[in-house]
């Protein structure tokens, strides 16, 4: 089994809960080829030098390898998605208030879409960018697994209270962010995972405070967990975005805004956690920026 090859296969399965299982199941196997249960030291914030490796690793078990040079054309056009949600406009999607029945399970909904195109968005930066050193992969493989425990206990928790993920609309936001930096992996590093899932540091807090005070321990609970796993996966994002800003001679801080402006990626709002983004490698610059 080829990972990367795996990764564009998984990201083609329609069933969400298929996907999630085949996603970790993906993370697992990679993680008994390396011999460690954790890809990369960039995953917990340990300075790393990678390697320019390319093709496939002779470190790697024979059955499971690792071809960072391949170009790989999908069968299909990815995501493989389920027929429901139905999927709307932003601004159609109906608010969300935790303090019923029906807008609780909404707004778990509409987190555990989120986490759905999350797997979708990890297995994408697997398979779509070559020429990448074998530790980006190997950490986005880490990610997409992680994304895939989030969404199955999202998913477990509203079916406990009596509907399932589909039941609601939602939007496509995530995977349009996906397409507009599909040529560029700097690009990629830069708008997902430090710009849409840092957005996801700042509104956790405040939707845990809404669901204890819905009296939804569950919920808040799951949040914890989500919330401690994203710092690291920003921290991926940051550590690869600095890595290719180097190899382009670019400075990260400047170009920014210029990719932001190029992609029309999301303006930053306030209010921001500035202690889960610092935990997550935004320099002391960026977060001044945030705090003016």
């Amino acid at each position: 089994m080829e990972l990367r090859t795996r990764a564009l296969q998984v990201l083609l399965i329609a069933d969400p809960q298929a996907k999630a299982a085949a996603a970790r199941e993906l993370h697992a196997a990679a993680t008994a080829m390396t011999g460690t249960p954790s890809a990369s030291p960039a995953a917990d914030g340990a300075p790393i030098t990678p390697s320019p490796d390319c093709g496939t690793s002779p470190a790697l078990a024979p059955e499971v390898w690792l071809d960072t040079s391949a170009i790989l054309v999908p069968e299909t056009e990815p995501p493989g998605r389920p027929a429901r949600p139905r999927l709307v406009a932003a601004l159609q999607v109906a608010s969300r208030s935790p303090y019923t029945p029906e807008g609780r399970a909404a707004l778990l909904h509409a987190i555990a879409h989120i986490e759905f195109n999350a797997i979708n968005l990890a297995l994408d930066a697997v398979w779509r960018f070559p020429d990448m050193p074998r530790a980006y992969y190997l950490d986005w493989l880490r990610v997409a697994a992680e994304e895939a425990l989030h969404f199955t206990l999202l998913d477990e928790h509203l079916r406990g209270l009596g509907r399932a993920y589909g039941d609601f609309d939602a939007h496509d936001g995530l995977w349009t962010m996906a397409m507009r930096t599909a040529g560029d992996v700097l690009a990629r590093m830069a708008l997902v995972p430090r710009t849409l899932e840092a957005r996801g540091l700042d509104a956790t807090p405040p939707l845990q405070a809404k669901f204890a005070k819905a009296g939804d321990a569950r919920a808040v609970e799951i949040l914890g967990v989500i919330l401690r796993d994203e710092v690291g996966h920003v921290r991926i994002g940051n550590h690869w975005y600095r890595h290719l800003c180097r190899e382009r001679g670019l400075d990260p801080v400047a170009l920014y805004p210029e990719l932001v402006e190029r992609h029309e990626a999301p303006k930053l709002r306030p209010p921001f956690n500035l202690e889960a983004r610092g935990a997550a490698g935004f320099s002391d610059e960026e977060l001044a920026y945030l705090r003016s």
